[in-house]
């Protein structure tokens, strides 16, 4: 069978998505590649395709433990013999494993880089391999933002298996990343395959952080019942946030490297088994999260990377239908972060990639610019997508009138104010005087200090806290201030770039956020839905929520996670044109014989009426 058979039979679609199928055709020809497509582009299928081709086994090496059992029952339920070896896995199911190894049953095998490396499994499975793939492949890189150093030996493993085809795939990486990958998995003469990094479905907001709960709690209210993931910097602030949602109603839970395996364990089932709709999470912590309808991500704190963001953010509308990213930002986040990698002992080059991926996420989060726009250009990509596409994504904060750019010469104006205040103060008070200051706050220390006569004093007194504290923060990520780590107590100061500024040298961008009422729906985003040939009418949702309801009964009792059974982009196309046949089914996107066969009745009798569905 040709590739676009098994891709109709087995998973129920007629087209691939971009770069799929040559990422297909280089693995059955024996050539190595390289496969950089976004969260949600299909990577998974690069080498599943070529497993379902009955020509040998495919060799999956993934860092994601928590993940693997779930890739597994997802291949399986498109018909593929797989199976998992890792160090979470017990005596009954590992023997089980080894036993279709041995038979040559086994069409694809995930691994952890871990147990490849132990060796004992070259034996067993080396004649058969033709394709070894590396999923999250940026983990081999000094400069990926996920290092991971068992990664650096993956290279040992892949010669074991010389004529086997290498494919690295990655859904985040720069073109520095792209290189370093190659060279460390010594990729050989490879197809480079890098998709577009634009998710045209998410809504990308990027706001100052004023009151840390009271925002996410909006942002969460917003999308009542749905799921969503919120990111958090340290485990006092995951626990503290997810007690604030909990207290609000919200059926949430924390989920960090601190609690106890079986809480992490339990936290991750429920929001994966939609028992739960929001997980707080630490950034730091790798959850390995595949829910595909996460309608919401909020980062709390600022990220460690644009790569961390666009990875995190990306796990949000894997379904292709509208979601938001919302990123809460505070200058204080990076300074964090530098304390936190001073305790991980790094090395040089790893401290100074980590000193240039602060000071991109600084400005991707206060740039009144783009935002989708921003992503793209950080990962080397053009945007718009489409030379003709209207000006603006119509689709993040900037772009929806939800952050204001300051014009360059109010911009500049503002910047010197600020700049001065901070000079004036000469380096010897932190932000929140110099803020008093600029806002005409009269306090004790104001006035021993005699500051309260200064021509500064009050300067900015119309602006308001919340713009004047962005301010501070923006200057600081475009270096014109800076804040000492040298003293007890956190002092703002004017740098050298900040004080040319202020005689009329360099530029400044500057930006005033104006958030909407939570809860604004943005007609676009779901005009970008229905491009996608979703047509979903307000009319079929009590048959959507009732088909969604039947497949979390169906997933509980088989033990998987709903999405494995499929994705909610099958359901709403089912509640929209309410199938009647098995064969009506197999038209669905998504759907695939093997589906139709397991689960097709079930559904058509509940589309029918003959099926009394639980309640959502």
């Amino acid at each position: 069978m040709k590739p676009e058979e098994i891709l109709k039979k087995r998973w129920g679609y007629d087209t691939f998505k971009p770069l799929q199928k040559e990422a297909i055709e280089a693995a059955l020809s024996g050539r190595d590649c390289l496969v950089v497509l976004p969260t949600g582009g299909g990577k998974s299928l690069c080498y599943q395709l070529p497993a379902a081709m009955g020509k040998g086994l495919v060799l999956v090496v993934s860092p994601l433990i928590a993940l693997m059992d779930d890739q597994v029952a997802a291949a399986r339920e498109a018909g593929l013999a797989a199976d998992a070896l890792h160090s979470n896995l017990k005596a009954g199911p590992k023997k089980e494993v080894y036993a279709n190894l041995n038979n040559g049953t086994t069409e694809l095998l995930y691994v952890s880089p871990e147990r490849l490396l132990t060796g004992d499994l070259y034996g067993t499975i080396a004649p058969r391999v033709i394709l070894a793939a590396v999923d999250e492949a940026h983990c081999v890189s000094h400069w990926g933002h996920e290092f991971r150093p068992e990664y650096r030996r993956l290279t040992e493993a892949l010669d074991l298996f010389p004529k086997a085809a290498r494919m690295a795939l990655t859904a985040t990486a720069t073109p520095i990343v792209q290189e370093d990958i190659r060279t460390q998995l010594a990729l050989r003469s490879p197809e480079i395959l890098i998709g577009h990094p634009d998710r045209p479905n998410l809504v990308y907001r990027a706001f100052p952080r004023r009151d840390q709960l009271k925002q996410v709690l909006e942002v969460v209210r917003a999308h009542k019942g749905e799921g969503g993931i919120v990111y958090a910097q340290t485990r006092k602030d995951v626990e503290r946030l997810a007690a604030g949602l909990k207290k609000d109603g919200v059926s949430s839970a924390p989920y960090h490297a601190g609690l106890n395996a079986e809480d992490r364990r339990k936290a991750q089932d429920d929001f994966v088994n939609e028992r739960l709709d929001v997980i707080v999470a630490t950034i730091a912590f790798g959850m390995g999260i595949d829910r595909s309808n996460v309608r919401y991500v909020v980062h709390a704190n600022t990220p460690r990377s644009v790569e961390h963001y666009q990875q995190e953010s990306g796990r949000a509308g894997r379904d292709g239908l509208p979601a938001d990213c919302t990123l809460f930002f505070s200058a204080a986040d990076l300074a964090t972060h530098r304390w936190m990698a001073k305790k991980e002992m790094l090395s040089a080059e790893r401290l100074r990639a980590l000193e240039k991926q602060l000071r991109d996420i600084g400005r991707f989060a206060v740039a009144p610019v783009c935002r989708h726009s921003q992503l793209a250009g950080h990962f080397s990509a053009p945007y718009p997508v489409e030379p003709q596409a209207e000006e603006g994504c119509g689709a993040c904060d900037v772009c929806l009138g939800e952050t204001r750019g300051l014009s360059d010469e109010e911009a500049r104006l503002t910047a010197k104010k600020v700049l001065s205040a901070a000079w004036r103060a000469e380096g010897r008070y932190g932000t929140g005087y110099v803020v008093n200051l600029l806002l005409g706050r009269i306090n004790d220390r104001m006035t021993a200090n005699g500051h309260d006569q200064m021509k500064v004093f009050g300067l900015l007194k119309e602006a308001g806290e919340p713009a004047v504290r962005s301010w501070i923060d923006q200057l600081i990520v475009q270096d014109y201030l800076e804040v000492t780590e040298d003293n007890e107590y956190p002092l703002l100061r004017i740098t050298a770039g900040g004080r040319a500024l202020c005689q009329d040298k360099g530029t400044v961008r500057l930006g005033l956020p104006m958030p909407p009422k939570a809860g604004k729906k943005k007609a676009k985003v779901f005009k970008k839905a229905e491009k996608a040939g979703l047509d979903f009418q307000e009319a079929d949702r009590d048959l959507f929520e009732k088909l969604r309801a039947l497949r979390r009964s169906v997933a509980d009792k088989a033990g998987i996670p709903p999405y494995v059974i499929c994705h909610d982009t099958v359901l709403i196309e089912m509640a929209s044109t309410k199938p009647q046949t098995p064969e009506a089914l197999l038209a669905i996107k998504g759907m695939g014989d093997k589906r139709v066969q397991k689960y097709g009745q079930l559904f058509l009798d509940a589309i029918a009426g003959r099926l009394e569905l639980p309640q959502s």
